[in-house]
Protein backbone atom coordinates (compact mmCIF):
# COMPACT_ATOMS: atom_id res chain seq x y z
CA UNK A 1 0.00 0.00 0.00
CA UNK A 2 1.16 3.38 -0.96
CA UNK A 3 0.39 6.27 0.36
CA UNK A 4 0.90 9.94 -0.76
CA UNK A 5 0.27 13.53 0.84
CA UNK A 6 1.91 17.10 0.00
CA UNK A 7 1.73 20.67 0.75
CA UNK A 8 1.15 20.18 4.09
CA UNK A 9 3.15 23.82 4.73
CA UNK A 10 4.68 23.37 8.56
CA UNK A 11 5.94 26.43 9.40
CA UNK A 12 7.41 28.19 12.34
CA UNK A 13 4.07 30.15 13.69
CA UNK A 14 5.58 33.94 13.09
CA UNK A 15 3.91 35.02 9.83
CA UNK A 16 0.96 32.20 9.86
CA UNK A 17 -0.83 29.96 11.96
CA UNK A 18 0.46 26.30 11.03
CA UNK A 19 -1.32 23.04 10.81
CA UNK A 20 -3.52 21.80 13.61
CA UNK A 21 -2.17 19.05 15.27
CA UNK A 22 -4.85 17.14 15.34
CA UNK A 23 -4.95 16.53 11.63
CA UNK A 24 -1.75 14.47 11.52
CA UNK A 25 -3.62 12.13 14.60
CA UNK A 26 -6.41 12.12 12.09
CA UNK A 27 -4.70 10.44 9.38
CA UNK A 28 -2.47 8.00 11.38
CA UNK A 29 -6.30 6.42 12.55
CA UNK A 30 -7.04 6.87 9.02
CA UNK A 31 -4.08 4.94 7.65
CA UNK A 32 -4.97 2.00 10.52
CA UNK A 33 -8.04 1.56 8.98
CA UNK A 34 -6.83 1.80 5.06
CA UNK A 35 -4.55 -0.79 5.88
CA UNK A 36 -7.47 -3.14 7.24
CA UNK A 37 -9.19 -2.58 4.22
CA UNK A 38 -6.10 -3.05 2.33
CA UNK A 39 -5.81 -6.64 3.93
CA UNK A 40 -8.63 -8.26 2.34
CA UNK A 41 -7.60 -9.76 -0.93
CA UNK A 42 -9.49 -10.31 -4.44
CA UNK A 43 -10.36 -13.98 -3.49
CA UNK A 44 -12.30 -12.60 -0.42
CA UNK A 45 -9.98 -13.84 1.97
CA UNK A 46 -8.09 -11.71 4.96
CA UNK A 47 -3.86 -11.81 4.77
CA UNK A 48 -2.57 -8.48 6.44
CA UNK A 49 -0.16 -6.59 4.18
CA UNK A 50 3.32 -6.13 4.68
CA UNK A 51 4.29 -2.78 4.67
CA UNK A 52 2.98 0.91 3.90
CA UNK A 53 5.49 3.44 2.13
CA UNK A 54 4.18 6.74 2.84
CA UNK A 55 5.50 9.70 0.81
CA UNK A 56 5.49 12.97 1.58
CA UNK A 57 5.38 14.68 -1.59
CA UNK A 58 7.18 18.35 -1.13
CA UNK A 59 5.70 21.60 0.61
CA UNK A 60 5.51 19.51 3.35
CA UNK A 61 8.16 21.85 5.94
CA UNK A 62 7.67 25.65 4.48
CA UNK A 63 11.34 27.48 4.83
CA UNK A 64 10.27 30.08 3.72
CA UNK A 65 7.04 31.46 5.20
CA UNK A 66 9.53 33.06 7.93
CA UNK A 67 9.75 36.15 9.76
CA UNK A 68 13.27 35.26 10.43
CA UNK A 69 14.66 36.50 7.13
CA UNK A 70 13.00 39.90 7.32
CA UNK A 71 15.79 39.78 10.27
CA UNK A 72 18.76 38.75 8.07
CA UNK A 73 17.85 40.91 4.64
CA UNK A 74 21.92 40.02 3.60
CA UNK A 75 21.00 36.51 3.38
CA UNK A 76 18.70 34.96 0.97
CA UNK A 77 18.11 31.71 -1.39
CA UNK A 78 19.16 33.16 -4.70
CA UNK A 79 22.53 34.80 -3.41
CA UNK A 80 24.67 31.57 -2.22
CA UNK A 81 22.46 28.87 -2.24
CA UNK A 82 25.71 26.85 -0.81
CA UNK A 83 27.03 29.55 1.46
CA UNK A 84 27.04 28.72 5.11
CA UNK A 85 24.72 32.09 6.21
CA UNK A 86 21.71 30.34 4.25
CA UNK A 87 22.59 27.21 5.59
CA UNK A 88 22.62 28.27 9.34
CA UNK A 89 19.57 30.24 8.54
CA UNK A 90 17.65 27.53 7.25
CA UNK A 91 18.76 25.20 10.13
CA UNK A 92 17.27 27.98 12.51
CA UNK A 93 14.18 28.19 10.81
CA UNK A 94 13.96 24.65 10.18
CA UNK A 95 14.09 23.72 14.14
CA UNK A 96 11.41 26.47 14.76
CA UNK A 97 9.26 24.44 12.29
CA UNK A 98 10.23 21.30 14.64
CA UNK A 99 9.38 23.44 17.56
CA UNK A 100 6.53 24.49 16.54
CA UNK A 101 4.61 21.25 15.36
CA UNK A 102 6.11 19.05 17.74
CA UNK A 103 2.46 17.13 18.15
CA UNK A 104 2.06 17.16 14.47
CA UNK A 105 5.51 15.57 13.95
CA UNK A 106 5.24 13.58 16.60
CA UNK A 107 1.88 11.85 15.27
CA UNK A 108 3.65 11.40 11.67
CA UNK A 109 7.08 9.84 13.60
CA UNK A 110 5.15 7.59 15.78
CA UNK A 111 3.84 5.96 12.23
CA UNK A 112 7.78 5.13 11.43
CA UNK A 113 8.10 3.89 15.28
CA UNK A 114 5.09 1.70 15.75
CA UNK A 115 3.69 1.22 12.13
CA UNK A 116 -0.33 0.89 12.14
CA UNK A 117 -1.83 -2.10 13.82
CA UNK A 118 -4.08 -4.72 11.96
CA UNK A 119 -6.07 -7.59 13.13
CA UNK A 120 -3.83 -10.53 12.29
CA UNK A 121 -7.07 -12.67 11.15
CA UNK A 122 -10.49 -12.16 10.35
CA UNK A 123 -13.30 -14.29 10.11
CA UNK A 124 -16.90 -13.24 8.97
CA UNK A 125 -15.60 -9.86 8.88
CA UNK A 126 -14.68 -9.81 13.02
CA UNK A 127 -11.27 -10.02 14.60
CA UNK A 128 -9.90 -12.95 15.31
CA UNK A 129 -8.73 -14.08 19.16
CA UNK A 130 -5.84 -12.13 18.60
CA UNK A 131 -7.42 -8.65 19.55
CA UNK A 132 -3.94 -7.34 19.58
CA UNK A 133 -3.32 -7.70 16.25
CA UNK A 134 -0.47 -7.29 14.40
CA UNK A 135 1.78 -4.05 13.28
CA UNK A 136 2.51 -3.26 9.70
CA UNK A 137 5.46 -1.12 9.22
CA UNK A 138 5.37 1.98 7.46
CA UNK A 139 8.20 3.72 5.86
CA UNK A 140 8.00 7.50 5.25
CA UNK A 141 9.92 9.38 2.34
CA UNK A 142 10.69 12.67 1.84
CA UNK A 143 10.46 14.41 -1.47
CA UNK A 144 11.20 18.10 -1.77
CA UNK A 145 8.97 20.55 -3.50
CA UNK A 146 9.55 24.67 -4.19
CA UNK A 147 8.60 25.68 -0.57
CA UNK A 148 11.11 23.24 1.01
CA UNK A 149 13.95 22.54 -2.01
CA UNK A 150 16.87 23.79 0.65
CA UNK A 151 17.01 20.05 1.52
CA UNK A 152 17.76 19.35 -1.97
CA UNK A 153 20.94 20.54 -1.68
CA UNK A 154 24.05 19.01 -0.81
CA UNK A 155 26.93 19.66 1.33
CA UNK A 156 27.86 18.96 4.99
CA UNK A 157 25.93 21.88 6.41
CA UNK A 158 22.41 19.99 4.34
CA UNK A 159 23.40 16.81 6.26
CA UNK A 160 23.35 17.44 9.39
CA UNK A 161 20.03 19.86 8.88
CA UNK A 162 18.37 16.11 7.23
CA UNK A 163 19.82 14.11 9.74
CA UNK A 164 17.78 16.16 12.18
CA UNK A 165 14.73 15.73 9.96
CA UNK A 166 15.40 11.80 9.47
CA UNK A 167 14.49 11.40 13.31
CA UNK A 168 12.06 13.89 13.58
CA UNK A 169 10.19 12.51 11.00
CA UNK A 170 11.02 9.18 11.12
CA UNK A 171 12.30 8.84 7.85
CA UNK A 172 14.07 6.12 5.84
CA UNK A 173 15.85 8.71 3.72
CA UNK A 174 19.83 8.23 4.31
CA UNK A 175 20.63 11.89 5.18
CA UNK A 176 23.92 12.51 3.78
CA UNK A 177 21.92 11.90 0.17
CA UNK A 178 19.88 14.85 -0.76
CA UNK A 179 16.09 14.08 -0.49
CA UNK A 180 14.61 13.67 -3.45
CA UNK A 181 13.16 15.70 -6.03
CA UNK A 182 12.48 13.22 -8.46
CA UNK A 183 11.43 9.70 -7.86
CA UNK A 184 15.05 8.11 -9.75
CA UNK A 185 16.86 9.85 -7.00
CA UNK A 186 16.23 7.44 -4.45
CA UNK A 187 16.37 3.58 -5.32
CA UNK A 188 14.00 3.07 -2.74
CA UNK A 189 11.33 4.85 -3.42
CA UNK A 190 11.76 4.36 -7.46
CA UNK A 191 11.05 0.86 -6.50
CA UNK A 192 7.85 1.45 -4.25
CA UNK A 193 6.49 3.73 -7.18
CA UNK A 194 6.80 1.03 -9.53
CA UNK A 195 5.41 -1.69 -7.50
CA UNK A 196 2.18 0.60 -7.53
CA UNK A 197 2.26 1.34 -11.04
CA UNK A 198 2.86 5.40 -10.10
CA UNK A 199 5.10 7.99 -11.27
CA UNK A 200 4.56 11.20 -8.85
CA UNK A 201 6.61 14.31 -8.60
CA UNK A 202 5.60 17.91 -6.56
CA UNK A 203 4.71 19.46 -10.15
CA UNK A 204 6.10 22.92 -9.14
CA UNK A 205 8.83 21.86 -12.76
CA UNK A 206 5.56 23.21 -14.68
CA UNK A 207 5.00 26.34 -12.55
CA UNK A 208 7.73 29.27 -13.97
CA UNK A 209 7.05 31.03 -10.48
CA UNK A 210 7.81 28.29 -8.78
CA UNK A 211 10.90 26.77 -10.77
CA UNK A 212 13.54 28.21 -12.84
CA UNK A 213 15.37 24.84 -14.47
CA UNK A 214 17.16 24.02 -11.30
CA UNK A 215 16.24 22.89 -8.23
CA UNK A 216 18.91 23.74 -6.41
CA UNK A 217 18.10 26.81 -7.01
CA UNK A 218 15.76 30.21 -6.23
CA UNK A 219 12.91 30.96 -7.99
CA UNK A 220 10.77 33.97 -8.25
CA UNK A 221 8.55 32.07 -5.66
CA UNK A 222 11.32 32.88 -3.25
CA UNK A 223 11.75 36.34 -3.79
CA UNK A 224 7.49 36.91 -3.91
CA UNK A 225 6.96 34.46 -0.31
CA UNK A 226 10.29 36.56 1.63
CA UNK A 227 9.74 39.77 -0.06
CA UNK A 228 6.17 40.65 -0.14
CA UNK A 229 4.18 37.82 1.33
CA UNK A 230 6.12 37.63 4.85
CA UNK A 231 6.69 41.09 4.91
CA UNK A 232 3.35 42.60 4.58
CA UNK A 233 1.18 41.75 7.61
CA UNK A 234 3.90 43.57 9.83
CA UNK A 235 4.85 46.21 8.02
CA UNK A 236 1.14 47.17 7.49
CA UNK A 237 1.10 47.28 11.87
CA UNK A 238 4.06 49.23 11.89
CA UNK A 239 3.06 51.79 9.61
CA UNK A 240 -0.32 52.35 10.88
CA UNK A 241 0.15 51.12 14.41
CA UNK A 242 -3.17 52.21 16.59
CA UNK A 243 -5.33 52.64 13.29
CA UNK A 244 -5.49 49.15 11.86
CA UNK A 245 -8.76 47.68 12.81
CA UNK A 246 -8.01 44.27 14.59
CA UNK A 247 -10.47 42.38 12.19
CA UNK A 248 -7.98 43.59 9.67
CA UNK A 249 -5.14 42.54 11.44
CA UNK A 250 -6.33 39.12 11.40
CA UNK A 251 -7.23 38.93 8.29
CA UNK A 252 -3.73 39.45 7.21
CA UNK A 253 -2.50 36.45 9.11
CA UNK A 254 -4.37 34.32 6.33
CA UNK A 255 -2.08 36.14 3.13
CA UNK A 256 -0.26 32.71 3.01
CA UNK A 257 -3.19 30.44 2.57
CA UNK A 258 -3.81 32.56 -1.24
CA UNK A 259 -3.18 31.03 -4.17
CA UNK A 260 -1.64 31.69 -6.66
CA UNK A 261 0.27 35.04 -5.56
CA UNK A 262 -1.30 37.14 -8.06
CA UNK A 263 -4.47 36.72 -6.68
CA UNK A 264 -3.46 38.42 -3.72
CA UNK A 265 -4.54 41.82 -4.93
CA UNK A 266 -7.72 40.82 -5.31
CA UNK A 267 -8.24 38.84 -2.65
CA UNK A 268 -6.88 42.16 -0.18
CA UNK A 269 -8.77 44.60 -1.65
CA UNK A 270 -11.98 41.83 -0.60
CA UNK A 271 -10.55 42.44 3.07
CA UNK A 272 -10.44 46.00 2.95
CA UNK A 273 -13.69 46.58 1.76
CA UNK A 274 -15.19 44.13 4.91
CA UNK A 275 -12.81 45.33 7.93
CA UNK A 276 -12.15 48.71 7.23
CA UNK A 277 -13.84 51.34 7.35
CA UNK A 278 -11.58 53.92 6.72
CA UNK A 279 -10.83 55.17 3.44
CA UNK A 280 -7.34 56.81 4.66
CA UNK A 281 -6.64 53.75 6.21
CA UNK A 282 -7.11 51.47 3.42
CA UNK A 283 -5.13 53.94 1.16
CA UNK A 284 -2.30 53.68 3.82
CA UNK A 285 -2.59 49.99 3.40
CA UNK A 286 -2.80 49.84 -0.53
CA UNK A 287 -0.02 51.97 -0.22
CA UNK A 288 2.83 49.35 1.92
CA UNK A 289 1.58 46.69 -0.52
CA UNK A 290 2.59 48.64 -3.59
CA UNK A 291 5.52 49.89 -1.62
CA UNK A 292 6.41 46.17 -1.03
CA UNK A 293 5.77 45.12 -4.87
CA UNK A 294 8.36 47.68 -6.55
CA UNK A 295 10.96 46.66 -3.80
CA UNK A 296 10.48 43.36 -4.73
CA UNK A 297 10.27 43.73 -8.45
CA UNK A 298 13.36 46.23 -8.40
CA UNK A 299 15.30 44.05 -6.12
CA UNK A 300 17.77 41.36 -6.60
CA UNK A 301 15.24 38.37 -6.09
CA UNK A 302 14.18 38.77 -9.76
CA UNK A 303 17.83 38.39 -11.42
CA UNK A 304 16.78 41.92 -12.40
CA UNK A 305 14.65 40.57 -14.79
CA UNK A 306 17.51 37.55 -15.78
CA UNK A 307 15.82 34.47 -14.26
CA UNK A 308 12.65 35.11 -15.44
CA UNK A 309 13.26 37.83 -18.17
CA UNK A 310 12.18 41.31 -18.03
CA UNK A 311 8.83 39.79 -19.18
CA UNK A 312 8.17 38.20 -16.09
CA UNK A 313 8.44 41.07 -13.71
CA UNK A 314 6.63 43.50 -15.66
CA UNK A 315 4.28 40.92 -16.04
CA UNK A 316 3.98 40.63 -11.72
CA UNK A 317 3.81 44.26 -12.28
CA UNK A 318 0.93 44.35 -14.00
CA UNK A 319 -1.19 41.83 -11.61
CA UNK A 320 0.26 42.77 -8.15
CA UNK A 321 -0.32 46.58 -8.57
CA UNK A 322 -3.82 48.17 -8.28
CA UNK A 323 -4.73 50.03 -11.60
CA UNK A 324 -2.64 48.21 -13.87
CA UNK A 325 -4.92 45.56 -14.50
CA UNK A 326 -7.50 46.77 -17.25
CA UNK A 327 -11.13 46.25 -17.21
CA UNK A 328 -11.06 42.48 -16.52
CA UNK A 329 -10.86 43.29 -12.67
CA UNK A 330 -7.90 41.46 -10.57
CA UNK A 331 -8.76 37.88 -10.27
CA UNK A 332 -9.48 37.60 -14.00
CA UNK A 333 -6.38 39.22 -14.83
CA UNK A 334 -4.08 37.63 -12.74
CA UNK A 335 -5.43 33.82 -13.75
CA UNK A 336 -5.55 34.58 -17.55
CA UNK A 337 -1.91 35.91 -16.51
CA UNK A 338 -1.43 32.63 -14.98
CA UNK A 339 -2.10 30.62 -17.68
CA UNK A 340 -0.61 32.69 -20.41
CA UNK A 341 2.29 32.05 -18.62
CA UNK A 342 1.97 28.32 -18.19
CA UNK A 343 1.10 28.35 -22.19
CA UNK A 344 -2.21 26.16 -20.29
CA UNK A 345 -5.38 26.46 -20.88
CA UNK A 346 -6.96 25.81 -17.69
CA UNK A 347 -5.57 26.09 -13.69
CA UNK A 348 -5.18 22.34 -13.67
CA UNK A 349 -1.98 20.56 -14.57
CA UNK A 350 -3.65 17.54 -15.54
CA UNK A 351 -2.45 18.24 -19.35
CA UNK A 352 1.90 17.92 -17.96
CA UNK A 353 0.73 13.91 -17.06
CA UNK A 354 1.16 12.79 -20.82
CA UNK A 355 4.29 14.20 -20.63
CA UNK A 356 5.83 11.73 -17.86
CA UNK A 357 7.86 9.43 -19.25
CA UNK A 358 6.54 6.52 -17.02
CA UNK A 359 2.97 7.35 -18.54
CA UNK A 360 4.48 7.06 -22.43
CA UNK A 361 5.72 4.28 -21.39
CA UNK A 362 2.55 2.48 -20.15
CA UNK A 363 4.93 1.68 -16.45
CA UNK A 364 2.48 3.89 -14.30
CA UNK A 365 -1.19 3.75 -14.32
CA UNK A 366 -1.26 6.65 -11.95
CA UNK A 367 0.04 10.53 -12.41
CA UNK A 368 0.61 12.18 -9.21
CA UNK A 369 1.17 15.98 -8.43
CA UNK A 370 0.81 18.28 -5.73
CA UNK A 371 1.71 21.98 -6.05
CA UNK A 372 -1.85 22.99 -6.82
CA UNK A 373 -3.68 23.02 -3.66
CA UNK A 374 -6.67 21.49 -5.67
CA UNK A 375 -6.80 17.66 -5.48
CA UNK A 376 -8.43 16.63 -8.84
CA UNK A 377 -8.90 12.72 -10.35
CA UNK A 378 -8.62 13.20 -14.29
CA UNK A 379 -8.90 9.94 -16.99
CA UNK A 380 -6.20 10.72 -19.64
CA UNK A 381 -6.10 7.61 -21.29
CA UNK A 382 -7.26 3.56 -21.73
CA UNK A 383 -5.72 1.00 -23.66
CA UNK A 384 -7.55 -2.37 -24.52
CA UNK A 385 -5.82 -5.08 -25.77
CA UNK A 386 -6.02 -9.04 -25.48
CA UNK A 387 -8.94 -8.33 -23.31
CA UNK A 388 -6.91 -6.14 -21.08
CA UNK A 389 -7.84 -2.35 -20.26
CA UNK A 390 -5.31 -0.63 -18.92
CA UNK A 391 -6.83 2.82 -17.43
CA UNK A 392 -4.22 5.58 -16.90
CA UNK A 393 -5.21 8.46 -14.25
CA UNK A 394 -3.84 11.62 -13.32
CA UNK A 395 -4.91 12.66 -9.64
CA UNK A 396 -3.49 15.37 -7.68
CA UNK A 397 -2.88 15.70 -3.87
CA UNK A 398 -4.14 18.74 -2.58
CA UNK A 399 -3.50 20.61 0.21
CA UNK A 400 -3.56 20.68 4.24
CA UNK A 401 -3.76 24.09 4.95
CA UNK A 402 -6.60 26.73 4.75
CA UNK A 403 -7.36 27.54 1.22
CA UNK A 404 -9.20 31.07 -0.07
CA UNK A 405 -10.74 30.67 -3.52
CA UNK A 406 -12.63 33.47 -5.33
CA UNK A 407 -16.17 33.40 -5.40
CA UNK A 408 -18.12 33.25 -8.62
CA UNK A 409 -20.38 35.75 -8.58
CA UNK A 410 -18.52 38.33 -6.65
CA UNK A 411 -18.38 42.03 -8.86
CA UNK A 412 -14.88 42.70 -9.63
CA UNK A 413 -13.81 39.33 -8.34
CA UNK A 414 -12.78 40.73 -4.85
CA UNK A 415 -14.56 38.36 -2.64
CA UNK A 416 -13.06 35.07 -1.71
CA UNK A 417 -14.23 32.70 0.74
CA UNK A 418 -12.16 29.99 2.79
CA UNK A 419 -12.28 26.65 4.04
CA UNK A 420 -9.99 24.09 5.58
CA UNK A 421 -8.31 21.05 3.18
CA UNK A 422 -7.02 17.62 4.24
CA UNK A 423 -6.95 15.73 0.85
CA UNK A 424 -4.68 12.02 0.02
CA UNK A 425 -4.28 9.55 -2.34
CA UNK A 426 -3.66 6.03 -1.66
CA UNK A 427 -2.66 3.23 -4.21
CA UNK A 428 -2.69 -0.41 -3.94
CA UNK A 429 -0.77 -3.35 -5.48
CA UNK A 430 -2.42 -6.74 -6.65
CA UNK A 431 -4.83 -8.11 -4.87
CA UNK A 432 -4.95 -5.82 -1.99
CA UNK A 433 -8.35 -3.88 -1.16
CA UNK A 434 -9.70 -7.03 -3.25
CA UNK A 435 -7.93 -5.31 -6.50
CA UNK A 436 -8.97 -2.03 -6.18
CA UNK A 437 -5.81 0.65 -7.74
CA UNK A 438 -6.28 3.46 -5.82
CA UNK A 439 -8.35 5.06 -3.44
CA UNK A 440 -8.43 8.93 -2.67
CA UNK A 441 -9.79 11.04 0.24
CA UNK A 442 -10.37 14.94 0.20
CA UNK A 443 -11.94 16.45 3.12
CA UNK A 444 -12.71 20.61 3.46
CA UNK A 445 -14.22 22.07 6.75
CA UNK A 446 -15.66 25.31 6.58
CA UNK A 447 -14.95 28.00 8.73
CA UNK A 448 -16.62 28.51 11.98
CA UNK A 449 -18.98 31.82 11.92
CA UNK A 450 -17.30 32.70 15.54
CA UNK A 451 -14.27 33.69 12.99
CA UNK A 452 -16.76 36.11 10.68
CA UNK A 453 -16.76 39.12 13.45
CA UNK A 454 -16.84 41.68 10.71
CA UNK A 455 -19.84 43.24 8.36
CA UNK A 456 -19.50 44.04 5.39
CA UNK A 457 -19.48 47.89 4.09
CA UNK A 458 -21.11 47.25 0.61
CA UNK A 459 -24.47 46.93 1.10
CA UNK A 460 -25.26 49.05 -1.70
CA UNK A 461 -23.47 47.00 -4.22
CA UNK A 462 -25.59 45.14 -7.19
CA UNK A 463 -25.29 41.64 -7.46
CA UNK A 464 -24.53 40.28 -10.72
CA UNK A 465 -27.01 37.14 -9.99
CA UNK A 466 -29.65 39.88 -10.25
CA UNK A 467 -29.21 40.32 -13.98
CA UNK A 468 -27.91 43.12 -16.41
CA UNK A 469 -29.71 47.16 -15.12
CA UNK A 470 -32.78 46.39 -16.95
CA UNK A 471 -32.94 42.65 -17.97
CA UNK A 472 -34.97 40.14 -16.37
CA UNK A 473 -34.52 38.91 -12.72
CA UNK A 474 -32.63 35.63 -12.07
CA UNK A 475 -35.07 33.66 -9.33
CA UNK A 476 -33.92 33.58 -6.06
CA UNK A 477 -31.68 30.92 -4.73
CA UNK A 478 -34.53 30.27 -2.07
CA UNK A 479 -37.99 30.53 -3.06
CA UNK A 480 -39.96 33.20 -1.00
CA UNK A 481 -41.74 32.44 2.04
CA UNK A 482 -45.19 34.55 0.94
CA UNK A 483 -44.88 31.65 -2.76
CA UNK A 484 -45.25 28.62 -0.52
CA UNK A 485 -48.92 27.08 0.09
CA UNK A 486 -50.42 27.44 3.38
CA UNK A 487 -50.44 24.64 5.33
CA UNK A 488 -53.56 23.28 6.66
Amino acid sequence: MLAILSDLHLNDGSTAPTLSAGAMGLFAERLGELAVAASWRADGVYRPIERIELVLLGDVLDPLSSALWARQPAVRPWRDPLGPELAGLVARITADILAENCETLAALRGLAEKGVRVPAMLRAARPGPDTEGESVPVRIHYMVGEHDWFYHLAGAAYDVLRQTLVDALGLVRHPRQPFPYEIGESEELLLAMRRHKVTARHGDMYDPLAYSGDRDAASPTDAIQIELVDRFAAEVAAALGDDLPNATALGLREIHSVRPAPLLPAWLEGLLERTCRLASVRKQIRTVWERLVEEMLAGDGLGGGGRGGLGLVEGLRRVLQPGRRGPAGPTLAALRWLRDLRDATSDSYAAHAPTEQDFRSRRARHVVYGHSHAAEIVPLDASHADGCVLDQIYLNTGTWRRVWRPAEFSPGRTDFVASDAMSYVIFYQGDERKGRPYETWSGALGRSPSERTVRRLDIGRIHPAAGPPGGALLPPHFPALASQPAQR
